[in-house]
């Protein structure tokens, strides 16, 4: 990916779409977001801990709101006013992340 290239927004036919295999986010206006409650607060951490990893390597970085054991998180990319695909594939590993750990 070049710098300075702008992420494409996603039409509301790829949203839509991308959303019914993303059965846990729900939209929010320019954004999705999904709330999860995990056993405990360090497991809530963990959680955490490994979506900021991905985060940094995919260079874009969610809005995460921790309350004790629950998460809510928020994605958008904000250089492009909007929804891409950046949000959806990091909402897809999210939600491997919590997988995870909740059988592991």
């Amino acid at each position: 990916m070049h710098h300075g290239q702008m992420a494409e927004l996603l039409t509301e036919d790829e949203l839509t779409s991308a959303l019914n295999h993303l059965t846990a986010w729900r939209r929010s206006g320019s954004a999705i977001e999904r709330t999860v409650q995990l056993a405990s607060f360090s497991q809530a951490i963990q959680v955490v801990n490994r979506v900021a990893e991905i985060a940094e390597n995919d260079d874009h970085h969610p809005d995460i709101d921790i309350r004790w054991r629950t998460l809510r998180f928020v994605l958008s990319t904000h250089s492009a006013g909007g929804l891409t695909a950046k949000d959806t594939s990091l909402a897809t590993e999210i939600d491997a992340v919590i997988e995870n750990c909740q059988t592991g």
